[in-house]
This record gives structure tokens, sequence and C-alpha cells, in this order.
């Protein structure tokens, strides 16, 4: 039974890493590995519990008879249960941070950035794009950020081919920035949830690698364009909906949206609940200061005429069905102890986790980044001390790996994916044009790094 499950990871990895060939949706094949690994798991699951939890399951049973239901509760109750709660812990994470870009886009409050990027000059307009990015990515989801960029920039930019160069800037941006903070990707959030980093001490270390795994290759791109973009800027400034708020509304909007996710590290920290309950809170407070801004609206009854941005909304559904799969898919992996395995043949045979970080950065970039940086996650424990100890090397490693190195192809993260296919990129020509400029950034970045796990 744990071959099976083995295979059904294996077979889960080879279809996502395939999707863009087979047209099979990641979150599709996240969620049947989901559910069929437990459903193989709980089939034989006496077997698993004596191996992996027998102390545990004898005191569950206190003297009674052991009998399949029994096992089954047990099962629930004490393994299934934990892994349900972690993965919606990042669930509800992402619904907040998605439902609180789209308020803010609905009503405008990004219209500042496309004013800032009023130009045809292509250095200022690619690096404000990319500047904007790579700040609210930190801040908010990779996938939503990366869709709302591309769809300011799709309307801005007439050329096919400046397009794709730009498109694939925000991509870089987006993923880089979102990788240097807890908040800002889901790999972040799992290891600050499982206590394995501490906010302030990730976002130290990566911040500067980040940065110049975006930078470098940013620079690149910018050789390719030429001076001149060919624009086409409309009447007035694009906007989410047409939104009644005027600017000072619509700036305060954006500073309870923003600044409110600015204080979650500082919340997690005082009163040590899930990042997902202050996320929440913000979103709370952005709803209430949007329908007081929007009461004409209100009660006109227009609200419900409103445009709703459906790919966001498509995308944002597709990306939490995708993390809760992988994350289930993962746990029932942990539970048959082939990660523990795993981990063992490589503290035997590898000794390097850079090595493993490197690997992971290939593998992100043909598989998913997410799919890997789990997989990472879930190989070792928490130690008391060393790399894997708490704000360890091993953390910091694999989640500036797995985000820069996913960036080497356009079908490693969901953000490229979308790239493809609003922008309809070839996986060729991004070969030819980006990846030897990713390359280069990610290993900027890693030495980085290296320099500042090892010299300081």
């Amino acid at each position: 039974m744990t071959l099976i499950i083995v295979l059904l990871l294996i077979a889960s990895y080879l279809l996502i890493a395939t999707g863009h060939l087979t047209g099979v949706n990641k979150a599709a094949i996240a969620m049947f590995l989901g559910t069929a690994g437990w459903v193989v798991y709980v089939c034989y699951g006496t077997d698993f519990v004596m191996q992996q939890h027998p102390g545990e399951y004898l005191d569950y049973l206190a003297g009674s008879q052991p009998t399949s239901d029994m096992v089954k509760y047990f099962i629930y109750d004490n393994i299934f249960l934990k892994y349900v709660g972690k993965a919606a812990a990042i669930v509800m994470f992402l619904l907040a941070t998605m439902s609180i870009i789209e308020l803010l886009n609905n009503n405008g409050c990004f219209d500042f950035i496309t004013e800032w990027i009023r130009t045809r000059n292509s250095k200022r307009l690619l690096w404000t794009i990319t500047i904007a990015t790579y700040i609210i990515s930190a801040n908010l989801d990779n996938l939503t950020t990366t869709t709302m960029m591309l769809v300011i920039m799709h309307n801005i930019v007439q050329s096919g081919r400046q397009r794709m160069l730009v498109g694939s800037a925000i991509v870089l941006a987006a993923n880089c920035g979102g990788c240097f903070t807890v908040i800002g990707d889901p790999t972040g959030l799992i290891l600050w949830g499982d206590g394995a980093v501490t906010a302030t001490h990730f976002s130290a270390y990566l911040a500067l690698p980040s940065l110049l795994a975006w930078v470098v290759p940013t620079i690149l791109i910018n050789f390719q364009l030429p001076d001149r973009l060919d624009c086409n800027w409309s009447t007035s400034p694009y906007r989410g909906d047409d939104t009644r708020l005027n600017r000072w509304q619509r700036f305060v909007m954006l500073v309870v949206g923003i600044g409110g996710l600015w204080f979650i590290p500082t919340f997690h920290n005082i009163t040590k609940l899930a990042p997902f309950l202050g996320a929440l809170c913000v979103l709370s407070v952005l709803w209430v200061v949007n329908e007081a801004f929007n009461h004409k609206l209100m009660n006109a009854d227009q609200m419900a005429q409103r445009r709703i941005p459906r790919a966001l909304q498509y995308g944002a559904i597709q990306q939490m069905l995708f993390v809760m799969g992988i994350m289930m898919g993962m746990g029932v992996v942990v539970e048959t102890g082939v990660f523990g395995d795993i981990a063992s043949w490589f503290d035997e045979n590898v000794h390097n986790i850079w090595l493993i970080g490197i690997v992971s950065g290939f593998l992100s970039s043909l598989i998913d980044t997410f799919t890997v940086a789990v997989s990472d996650i879930m190989l070792y424990p928490i130690a008391e001390a060393g790399d894997m100890a708490s704000n360890g090397a091993y953390w910091e490693i694999i989640a500036f790996c797995t985000a820069a190195g996913g960036c080497l192809l356009c079908v490693g993260s969901t953000s490229g994916v979308a790239l493809m296919r609003m922008e309809h990129v070839r996986l060729w020509w991004y070969l030819k044009n980006l990846t030897p400029k990713v390359a280069i950034g990610w290993l900027v970045g890693l030495i980085v790094l290296w320099m500042e796990i090892n010299l300081i």
C-alpha cells in the first residue's frame, strides 16, 4: 500500500509537470492525490498506524478491543485532521488576501500604479510596473498580483512581443517578491506557521537574494526592449470597475488593505494564533470601509451590477484547491514513513543542503514551485539545532531556490502559467529568451544567500 501511495505521488508529479501539454488542470490532479491517497491509507490503516503511531493508538484504545472502525476513528481524529488544519490555514489566508486585492482592484485603488507608469519610455515602464509588482506580491498572493499586473500591462502595451517580455518580468518580480516575506507566498506561510522560521529573520536573509534574483534578469530583459514602447493610453485610468470613489477614499482603502497585512506578523507574535486570523481581520475592516464608502451604490442596488473579474476569481479558486490537494497528498505520504526514509538517505549520501536546494530549484521549474517546496519541507521535522532548526539555513535555501528556480521555465509556477495563457507565451520562446537571464539572477542571489549564511 505504501508503494501505491508513492506511485500516486509520482504520477501526480508527472501530470502536474506536463499539464501544459495534456491540458489537465493541476488543481484537479492535486485534489485527486489528496483524496485517493487518504482512501488507500485508511483501507490499510492498522498497518500504517502500528508502524508510525503505536503508542498513541494504544492510548486511544484505552484497553478497548481494536476494530477496523476504531482505527479509522483514530486516523480521523489524530492524524487526518492535523493535515486538514494545516492546509485549511493556508487556504483561508489565500482566500483573505485574494479577497482583499479584489476589493482594492474593484474600487480602483491601483489606479495610482497606472498613473505612475504613464510613459512610453521602456525603462521607466518596465521598472515601475515590476517594482510595484515586487512590493505588492510581498504582501498579497503571487497569482492574484500577477494577474492584476498583467491585465494592466496588456491594456497599455500593444506589441505582442513587448508584452511577453514585460509580462515575463512581472512574473519574475511577483515570485521573487513573494518569497522574501512570510505572508507573500504559501511556502513562507507554511514555514512560519510550523515555527520553522520567524518573520523578521526570514525577511532579513531573503530580502537581498530575492531582490537580486529579480533585478539582474530585469536589467537583461530591458536590453531587449526598444527605447520607446508601442503604448495605448485610455482617456481614463484603468480600474477594476466603474468605482465612484474619489482619490482620497481609494488611498484610504489601499492603506487599510496593504498596511493591515503588514501588521499580521506582529499579530501572530503577540497572540500566537494562526496568521489567517489576522488576514481575516484585515479583510473584515476593509469590507466595512468598502461598504461605508460605497453606501450609495449599496442603497441603489447597483453593487450587484458591478463587474466581477472572472479570470481572477477562477484562478483564485484553482489556487486554493491546488494548495489544499497538495498539502493533503503530502501529508498522507509523510504518514507512510517514506519521506523519513528519503531524508535518512539524503543524510547518509548527500550531506549538502545547498545541493538539495539547487536540485529543488530545477525541479520547481519542471513540476511546480509549491509542490516541490512542500515536499522539501515535509522531508525533515524541525530540529533542536543545526540547519533544520528554527531559522535554520535549510528552510531559507528551500524557500529561495524553489521560488527563483521555478521561474527558469514558465510552467514552473502558477503565475507563469497565467502568463502563458494571457499572452500566449510558448515554452520554447521562454526557454530561449528568459531562462538564461533567470538562471544568472538565481545564481547571483544564491551566492549572496550563501555569503549571508556562512560569513555573517
